[in-house]
């Protein structure tokens, strides 16, 4: 995909992370309500990284989400309800209702899930992206991944693997400056981060994820190089997430001024702006969409509350033990 950006392809990008926020807002009030099981990492703030890199994906294209995925399965094309049913433990969900939050998946959109194991996602897309090598198709992998896997020992497997066979594979990076509720440069040495590939001559590069626009542009790069079959590349977005670790986290440890600063970079306010300065639409079209947006997802929210529980009959089925 070419990496000029056309007025619909922007359009399409606002409504892609409007939608994302107004999914992770009806996902916030579930979990306040008791209605979610477990523990809910939201996207929020992050969306420009999700919704700018999967925008370059065929549907056939792999993706490897995190803990904090739920704005990967909206932007590659799953359906919202039953993402919501799946976080509420419900049947119709995508993993049953077993799954929850943190273990969504969705193959007939080449989801291969989000994960509660910190790092899963970069072996999953390696081995996707092997495959696809194997199988001589055109299909790239993306690894989304916080900035918590730097040091996590699968990461450099999988970069050593990736390079040696040169395979379709796009480490993508979403530093969002915390691990847990420690800051990265309190636990991270090696700067700067991207060095990780570099030692691999896997190329890398730092940019800003929350300009939706710059992260669309260097995704296209890295995806053409994939489809072209010369290897992997290493990407860190730099962002920010608006909420805690998880709903329920105080957020004590963050410094007011830094969140203010994050809070006035914000993707979907940026490319708005833009959007109306640049005269691809008016204010008043974007408060329009954006009240359409809410609308559709809270719809879809109500939904997914109506839809039936597993049978406790069911507890034995998809459960393997040797």
């Amino acid at each position: 995909m070419a990496t000029k950006v056309n007025n619909e392809l922007a359009l399409e990008l606002y409504r892609g992370m409007v939608t994302i926020r107004a999914f992770e807002e009806e996902v916030r009030k579930m979990f306040s309500a008791g209605l979610a099981p477990g523990l809910v990492h939201l996207y929020s703030g992050q969306e420009a990284v999700g919704v700018g890199t999967i925008a370059n994906l065929n549907s056939d294209d792999f993706i490897a989400s995190h803990h904090r995925g739920h704005g990967h399965c909206v932007a590659k094309g799953s359906d919202i309800t039953r993402l919501f049913a799946e976080i509420i433990g419900r049947r119709p969900g995508y993993s049953l209702g077993r799954g929850g939050s943190m273990h969504i998946h969705d193959p007939e959109t080449a989801n291969l899930g989000t994960n509660g194991i910190v790092g899963g996602s970069v072996p999953l897309a390696t081995g996707a992206a092997l495959s696809a090598k194997l199988r001589r198709t055109s299909q790239v992998a993306v690894s989304f991944f916080g900035d918590g896997v730097l040091n996590q020992g699968i990461l450099f497997e999988s970069l050593n693997m990736a390079a040696l066979w040169s395979l379709p594979v796009v480490f993508v990076c979403e530093n969002n400056g915390y691990g847990e509720f420690t800051e990265i440069d309190e636990v991270t040495a090696g700067r700067p981060y991207s060095k990780r590939g570099e030692t691999f001559d896997i190329p890398a590069v730092k940019a800003d994820g929350m300009d939706v626009l710059e992260v669309y542009r260097e995704v296209s790069k890295a995806v053409v190089r994939a489809r072209e079959g010369k290897g992997p590349t290493f990407l860190i977005f730099d962002t920010y997430r608006y909420s805690g670790h998880s709903v329920g986290d105080k957020q004590d440890y963050k410094d007011d001024t830094k969140v203010k600063l994050w809070q006035s970079r914000d993707p979907i306010v940026k490319l708005g702006n833009a959007l109306v300065k640049q005269k691809k639409a008016t204010r008043k079209e974007l408060i329009s969409l954006d009240e359409e947006i809410t609308a559709t997802v809270a719809v879809a929210a109500k939904a997914a509350k109506q839809m039936p529980e597993p049978d406790a009959n069911d507890l034995g089925k998809h459960v393997y033990a040797p």
